[in-house]
């Protein structure tokens, strides 16, 4: 049994994009899994503090066995729960770390814009797989390959798919589904 957390990203919801189908794909697959995609406060009140005050309620469910899988703003938001948390794999979609280079950075800088503990995330979760675009008008390709050197993995490029998000045709995501199945 696991728990896996699906995180949104800026001015996202658990009700959009891919995150209610791979919800149930999940459940399906193993009843005994236990799948959580909270709601964030965005775009208003979006901070990392507050996203983590939102996020304590759940912090007793975290262990070893534990899956993140996040969605652009919810990469870096992932990656400040790795400093303090030992889990089994992370999922980082359209993900970033500082400067994503849009109009929304000034939201997202306590997310991203500061130093992480790159020793730190990288003990605390053995296993991570990044998925991201070659054509993502909000984050550019680069971003994923800067993340993929400081974790230490390999970028699975998507092609065509924009942002991961419905408008980009995702409402499914068969090839996450299949890669968090392992």
């Amino acid at each position: 049994m696991s728990t896996i957390f699906i995180i949104h990203g800026a001015g996202g919801h658990p009700e959009e994009n891919w995150f209610p189908w791979l919800k149930k794909e999940l459940e399906a697959i193993n009843p005994e899994n236990k799948v959580i995609v909270p709601q964030f406060p965005t775009p208003e009140n979006q901070t990392l503090d507050n996203w983590l005050k939102t996020f304590d309620q759940y912090e007793n469910q975290i262990d070893k066995n534990t899956i993140f899988i996040g969605h652009s703003l919810g990469v870096p938001f992932i990656l400040n729960l790795l400093e303090k948390h030992q889990v089994k794999a992370a999922f980082l979609v359209a993900g970033f770390t500082g400067k994503a280079g849009n109009k929304f950075d000034d939201s997202m800088k306590t997310f991203a814009q500061k130093p992480f503990d790159w020793q730190k995330i990288t003990t605390n979760c053995k296993k991570f797989t990044i998925f991201h675009s070659d054509n993502d008008p909000y984050i550019k390709l680069e971003k994923a390959e800067e993340l993929d050197g400081l974790l230490k993995t390999k970028v699975t490029i998507v092609k065509g798919a924009g942002h991961f998000n419905k408008s980009s045709g995702y409402d499914t995501f068969e090839i996450l589904l299949k890669a968090v199945q392992g």
